[in-house]
């Protein structure tokens, strides 16, 4: 369940920015950055500063977006998940 590839895909064509462009602007090869919107790799927090501004979105917007697909796609399968993050932002 990661979500993020496909606000990255909705955003991009919100803007009406090809593939190609916003994946030399990540410096990628296109067929990877098809293969993040489609889910199938996952993009790295580096890549984050650039997506935000390439997709003409707040950084903060964009983080909150990862971290919460990272979350759900690795973890939200987890029963005690809302206790471990509770204990999470404790320690924060």
């Amino acid at each position: 369940m990661n979500l993020f590839g496909e606000y990255l895909r909705n955003r991009r064509e919100q803007l009406g920015l090809p593939l190609r462009k916003v994946a030399a602007e990540l410096d990628i090869d296109t067929s990877i950055l098809s293969k993040i919107e489609r889910n199938e790799r996952v993009a790295t927090k580096e890549m984050l500063p650039t997506l935000a501004k390439t997709l003409e979105v707040q950084e903060k917007e964009i983080q909150i977006e990862f971290i919460q697909s990272t979350v759900l796609s690795e973890l939200g399968d987890l029963e005690f998940l809302t206790d471990g993050l509770i204990n999470v932002l404790k320690k924060l």
